[in-house]
């Protein structure tokens, strides 16, 4: 059957939604994890580095992963690759609570939870993307605002469980959280649902085709290397690729930088909630102007100023000598980076297209990986 018209509202809107649940967990679990690495450090008599390497590790599965979320995506579908995705993600931490060394750390937290987001997170933006067109910049910020609306509460939330139950103990209930992803992953259901009764019969047939492993399949590509050749895309991701690796360090080694500084264990804490109430409010309003019609056909400039305005932010947070500064910083560093969230997604998908995002985001984010694997690490040291 023909492709659907996106619909820009509907059911999208449970979509978003779902989107909002999924980019949550995936951007801000990594950050809200950093809580515990003081208790770590301490039980596994490690460092600062050594810690940090759990954050990358789960961000550089989230990355690193791409090209096979997008097959797996184009084999099998959102809906499946997201339930299971779902299930690992919270066994993995599950598993964590169970650990007796950081080796063990890395593997259950590290790997499988990273894994286990992945495979959520590509195949929501992907739907995000089937259901909206004309609003989709704004539903790209709005999804995006569920990355510091989680970090300001699993910030302060794992703060809570640590003092209650122990890292061990705040584990096993976050892993319990992580279930709510297969939820999400349940309402992302496919456009061709929508369609005409008289189609059903076909689609019927279209649909048991496409559940057969190589039904319908040969003569689609699993992974289109083609958008390499698009000028447009080289660079976007050239740029990404040094973004990142700077991103994803300031709220990772912050809370401990802070506790190192003198500043209480809560207030330290607290520090990550205020990028993520900045952030909340940054990225749908930043969503918004980037859909007026005289920005939309130059959002990649916009895109530009928001990466300028993160580093100069990060150069300047070396004035932070005391807790009001850092309050400062992380102020203008909610902001820039909120900017950024909302519009990376939005820039890939003007350059390469709808029909060719599955394949271009998936190529990205394994770039990407490199960058997040050595960035935080390489801080800490």
């Amino acid at each position: 059957p023909a492709p659907v018209k996106p619909p820009d509202g509907g059911w999208g809107w449970i979509v978003l939604l779902g989107c909002f649940v999924i980019t949550g967990f995936s951007y801000a679990f990594p950050k809200a994890v950093s809580v515990y690495f003081k208790e770590l450090m301490k039980d596994f008599h490690v460092g600062y580095s050594d810690t940090a390497w759990i954050s990358s590790i789960m961000l550089a599965m989230l990355y690193g992963t791409g090209p096979v979320c997008s097959i797996m995506v184009n084999q099998f579908g959102c809906r499946p690759v997201m339930l299971i995705g779902g299930l690992l993600a919270s066994s993995g931490m599950i598993l964590a609570s169970f650990t007796t060394n950081i080796i063990e750390l890395y593997l259950t937290a590290g790997v499988l939870t990273g894994l286990g987001m992945a495979l959520n997170f590509q195949p929501s933006l992907i739907m995000l993307g089937t259901y909206f067109d004309k609003r989709r910049p704004l539903a790209n910020g709005l999804a995006a605002a569920g990355s510091p609306v989680f970090l300001s509460a699993l910030s302060p939330l794992g703060q809570v469980l640590l003092e209650k139950f122990g890292w061990r103990g705040g584990f096993l209930i976050m892993g319990g959280l992580l279930l709510n992803c297969c939820t999400c992953g349940a309402v992302m259901r496919p456009l061709e649902m929508g369609m005409k009764r008289k189609m059903e019969k076909v689609q019927d047939k279209y649909e048991a085709k496409e559940m057969l492993p190589m039904g319908g399949k040969r003569g689609k590509k699993l992974l289109d290397f083609s958008i390499f050749s698009n000028r447009g895309f080289v660079i976007y991701t050239i740029s990404k690729f040094i973004l990142v690796l700077g991103l994803f360090v300031p709220p990772i080694l912050l809370v401990n930088y802070a506790k190192d500084t003198g500043v209480p264990d809560t207030e330290a804490a607290f520090l990550l909630s205020i990028i993520g109430f900045i952030d909340i409010f940054a990225r749908p309003a930043c969503g918004m102007v980037a859909g007026l019609k005289w920005v939309r056909p130059h959002v990649a400039y916009l895109f530009s100023f928001a990466m300028l305005f993160n580093g100069l932010t990060d150069i300047c947070s070396a004035r932070a000598s005391n807790y009001t500064g850092l309050v400062i910083f992380c102020v203008f560093f909610g902001i820039s980076y909120g900017m950024v969230g909302a519009l990376q997604f939005e820039v890939l998908m003007a350059i390469v297209g709808s029909q060719k995002f599955s394949s271009a985001i998936g190529l990205v984010l394994l770039i990407e990986a490199v960058a997040v694997l050595i960035g935080p690490p390489s801080a800490g040291k």
